[in-house]
């Protein structure tokens, strides 16, 4: 009874381990419901730290753990499983329009794509002469695979000159 009178006085160090388990578990679900529960065993240790009973504390533990499923988590877990909105980088030139600077042929070529000069080679076998628009199909390694423009670039596209200096 004596050892259980003292792990009582000293309740928020349970409270405090108990948030460092549940972290750790966290760490190999990555599912958030252990962090919140982590978070109701934080409150639990403030709830001592303010001086209610260990029922109290529990009570609070309990509270705040449910609140924090209830409401943080889904926002979290929208967050974390949420697709980037816009591609970047090689996958976001795709579509766009190019100016031929030197003769485009199936063995290479140059563009002009976004302001920068890019490497190229035409697609389907078509020739493009210099200075002719055209539009990127794919992007295959650090060359633009390039294709005649149809009517008009893509909706929201700047022109490939755009940007340039």
């Amino acid at each position: 009874m004596e050892f259980l009178d003292a792990l009582l006085d000293r309740s928020w160090l349970l409270w405090i381990a108990t948030a460092l388990v549940l972290g750790v578990l966290e760490i190999t679900a990555i599912d958030l419901v252990f962090a919140m529960l982590a978070g109701g065993a934080l409150a639990g240790a403030l709830a001592d730290a303010l001086g209610l009973g260990f029922v109290g504390q529990v009570l609070v533990a309990a509270a705040v753990a449910g609140l924090l499923i209830g409401t943080i988590r889904p926002v979290l877990l929208r967050r974390l499983t949420m697709p980037p909105t816009d591609s970047t980088n090689a996958p976001a030139l795709v579509g766009r329009p190019a100016l031929v600077l030197s003769d485009v042929t199936v063995r290479g070529g140059l563009v002009k794509l976004v302001g920068e000069t890019w490497s190229a080679r035409s697609a389907a076998g078509h020739t493009f002469p210099a200075g002719e628009d055209v539009v990127v199909t794919a992007i295959d390694g650090a060359t633009a695979v390039v294709g005649p423009l149809h009517p008009g670039p893509a909706p929201g596209a700047p022109h490939p000159l755009e940007g340039s200096s």
